[in-house]
């Protein structure tokens, strides 16, 4: 897709070009309200990522380095990149989209301003880009892992979405990462309460389950295990995990919400009882 930015609005057009990519129908006009800041006559990074979460997609922030930007080229997604088009005294501050890195003739293809392929050298590209701080992210759809794949990065990422209530997009993702990682505890920890969310809590129970078969002693783990036996009126069991937590941690923390748990399920019981 291709936008023609106007004045200060490169953000939501930029934004736009990746989110169409990724199969979302939205236009730059759409975006503005929730992307581009009249008084700084632009857009916030942190704007962009946010509206990107909002459109059940996952923000993957690159490292930095233009080869990551040519893995995701391969996997057919194109990437927003900030560039700094004056100097560090007089930063102009720019999105663009980039949409090719043709090495045998030395040049970047970016989707820029009014030009659908504005070809810029590479080197010139490299400086530009370096006074943004390299920074760079593309849309996942989810279910999707990016080309050169961080761990620690991509699962915060999905922590993101999933704070915003995007449970079946936060599914798709940790499901996504099981496949990469099958026996990491956090991703099952992740689908677990994605299934949580969901309001599918017989079905959040066995990730949970086969956390703690491997490592017993994860209250957190026991406690949202606890919850999805309370959501299924399984009260008397629900108590049993939620006692057994409290022996396993001294995290402030995690024991307020286990006593937060417990007052639940003891009401449900008193509940249940008249």
């Amino acid at each position: 897709p291709f936008f023609p930015q106007n004045d200060y609005q490169c953000g939501p057009a930029a934004l736009a070009t990746v989110l169409q990519s990724s199969g979302v129908d939205i236009t730059p006009a759409e975006l503005v309200p929730t992307v581009y800041t009249p008084g700084r006559r632009g857009s916030l990074q942190a704007d962009l990522i946010g509206a990107t979460r909002s459109a059940g997609r996952v923000p993957y922030e690159l490292d930095g380095a233009l080869s990551d930007v040519v893995g995701e080229l391969r996997a057919g997604r194109p990437v927003i990149v900030l560039q700094n088009l004056g100097v560090n005294l007089f930063p102009r501050w720019h999105y663009a989209v980039v949409v090719g890195v043709d090495g045998p003739d030395d040049v970047v293809v970016l989707r820029s301003g009014t030009d659908e392929r504005r070809e810029t050298p590479i080197r010139l590209f490299l400086r530009t880009w370096q006074r943004g701080d390299f920074w760079s992210f593309t849309a996942l759809r989810p279910g999707e892992l990016p080309a050169n794949v961080e761990r620690r990065r991509y699962f915060n990422a999905v922590a993101a979405l999933e704070e915003t209530g995007q449970a079946e997009a936060a599914e798709l993702a940790w499901r996504a990462a099981l496949r990469r990682w099958p026996n990491d505890a956090v991703a099952r920890f992740g689908l677990g309460n994605a299934m949580l969310a969901a309001q599918r809590p017989e079905e959040a129970e066995g990730p949970y389950r086969e956390i703690l078969a491997v490592t017993p002693g994860l209250a957190a783990v026991r406690n949202n295990l606890a919850v999805a036996l309370y959501e299924q009126n399984r009260f008397d069991e629900a108590l049993v995990e939620v006692e057994r937590a409290l022996v396993d941690t001294n995290d402030p923390a995690i024991v307020e919400e286990l006593r937060q748990t417990k007052r639940d399920i003891r009401r449900a019981l008193d509940g249940a009882s008249q």
